[in-house]
Parts: C-alpha cells; structure tokens; sequence
C-alpha cells in the first residue's frame, strides 16, 4: 500500500489523565517510528465509551490527546494524527471482524476480566468485543508493527489470529501484525502500590504521575512513593517499589540500572526518590508548555483532526473496500 514503506499504528485513549507510564511505555517513542514507518496514531474515543464518560470530558480529553501527542514531539507532516471516530470505517470494518472473531477467544482477554471486575453494573457488548475493534484499527492501514505496551500485546495476538483466519479464507486480504514492546518503560507500576500497574483511573492521586502534574507535585508523589525498610537503592527480588523507581529513573536518565546503584551508592531512599521527581519534572516541562501552546489554538487542533481524518480515511477505504468486495457486499 505505501510501496517499499512499512506501516506502524498505535492509539491512545482520551479516557483519564495520562500517566508518566503512558509517556514512557508509549508516547514518548512514538516520534522514531517515523524515520523508519508510515505512522497512523489515533485517537481511540470510541474504545473510551466502554466505560460511561462525561460526555464534556470526553470531548475535551480528545483535544488533549490529540495536543500531547504534539507536544510529545509526533510531527504532523510526517505522521497521519487523527480520531477514531471522525473514520467511520474502523465501526465498519469492527462489525465485520466481530464475525471472524470467537466467543472462547475475547472471554479470555484478561482486560475484560479486569474492566468487568472493576464496573460490575455495566459489563456491556463493547466491553466484551473491545479487542474485535481493536483489530480494526490495525488491520485498516495493513499494519507491520504496533507499538504496545506490555498489557496491550494479548490484544495483538488475537489481531493476528483474527487476519490470519478471515486470510485462510479470504487470501492476501491482511497484513498480519507484529507487536513492538519497548525494552524499558514496559510497564511503570502504581507509586502506592508497586505491584499493580500505574493507572490513570487509580482512584489514588499519590499513586499516579500525570503528565501535565505540576513540578511541585510530581516531586511531593515521589517522595510519597512507597519502597521497603532497606535504604541501599539496589535492584533486587522482593524490593518493588525501589526496583519501580530505578526504572523509572533509567527510563528518563537512559542510565542502566547498575550506573544507577553506582551512582546512588552510600545515599538513602530520600536522596533518590527527590531524584527521580527532578529528573521527571524536568523531562515533562518542556512538553508541558508545548501541550499548553497548542491547547490554546483550538481551531488549529480541528483543522488537524480534518487533515488526519481525511489522510486516515483515504487508506481505510481502500482497505474496507478490498474486505467488502471479497465478502460479496454489493457496492453501488
């Protein structure tokens, strides 16, 4: 589809403040991608209303994903930046796979199992079929790589058993995908509870580092952040909370964790953990200011939701047609 030029797609959803986890796991590298791949990165509003949303945040969630993603260095020029809902061929193209997909399958997706436990009063169809949409957005622009996060990779997998079997009987209709999971930033865990993964929709402010958190509070998070009653800052078994700081600290330093410990060596826990908020702090102020530029400039935000959607949309419809005509779907 893009001759000798491979296809990345990746989507964030505008549900919740994002975290320092998304920054790092995702967002942050997005922006390399684009020397080597034709890049489509969404906006995922419609995989948002799985859970309720406030409609007004909702809407003004959109226009901050779509900023960060700017801010966080994503060239329009060089990358398709757009929102899931502005393409209707990804509701399209949804319906379809869901017919290519099997109930064994998505009742084993561990998300659902976690999104159900956590909103009990509204286990609905879209929850449940979350991952068939998922797959659109992939399959869509014949995607090579999708940059994920480490909890995001069983959803790829099922993407590629749902292309390879609509292939076995439809051949040459898909490009089958490959996860891309980043070596560090794989997954940023909750400061107040090590072992679960940070959440933007952890009710626990403390336990969550935004992106757009003010210096001071970021720095007072840090030193909140729970660790163990050892004070050496060592990378060990048993030791969550420091090992979760140490690769945070690495991820934005690009130091390894044995400079780290070198570096820490014959220093408490507190040395470290204000550490770590400084280096933090000062990695996000710069795309906290650019972020803040462009939100200010909302009829420029739409006009490159128009210019994303109708780049996005141009590949979508080659693709949803391919998939039509093969299903016998009468075209007028």
């Amino acid at each position: 589809m893009f001759q000798d030029q491979k296809v990345s797609f990746s989507g964030v959803q505008p549900s919740g403040n994002l975290t320092i986890g998304n920054y790092l796991g995702a967002i942050r590298n997005f922006s390399k991608y684009s020397e080597e791949y034709k890049c489509f990165y969404c906006v995922v509003d419609e995989h948002a209303i799985t859970v309720r949303q406030n409609p007004a945040e909702l809407r003004r969630r959109t226009y901050e994903t779509l900023a960060l993603y700017m801010a966080c260095g994503l060239d329009p020029d060089q990358n398709t930046l757009y929102v899931q809902s502005h393409v209707h061929e990804h509701a399209e193209l949804a319906w379809i796979l869901n017919c290519f997909t099997m109930f064994g399958e998505l009742s084993r997706m561990t998300q659902f199992k976690d999104k159900s436990s956590k909103h009990a009063d509204n286990i609905n169809a879209g929850l449940f079929t979350y991952p068939a949409l998922m797959a659109a957005d992939i399959l869509l622009y014949q995607t090579d790589v999708v940059p994920v996060g480490i909890d995001q990779k069983q959803h790829v997998e099922l993407c590629r058993d749902i292309a390879e079997r609509f292939n076995q009987i439809y051949p040459g209709t898909f490009t089958v995908p490959e996860p891309i999971i980043s070596r560090s930033g794989m997954k940023i865990m909750s400061l107040a509870e090590p072992t679960k993964k940070m959440s933007k929709s952890d009710e626990n402010v403390n336990a969550v580092v935004y992106i757009l958190d003010d210096r001071d509070t970021i720095i007072r998070k840090f030193k909140r952040a729970v660790t163990d009653s050892e004070t050496c800052v060592r990378f060990a078994e048993g030791k969550d909370g420091i090992n979760n700081l140490i690769t945070i600290y690495s991820c934005f330093t690009g130091k390894t964790f044995e400079e780290i410990e070198k570096e820490f060596e014959g220093h408490g826990y507190g040395d470290f953990k204000l550490a770590v908020g400084e280096v933090c702090a000062d990695a996000l102020a710069p795309v906290q200011t650019r972020f803040h530029e462009l939100l200010s400039d909302k009829a420029s935000l739409e006009a490159q939701m128009r210019k994303g959607a109708e780049e996005a949309s141009y590949y979508a419809r080659r693709t949803l047609g391919k998939v039509q005509k093969k299903l016998g779907f009468v075209k007028l």
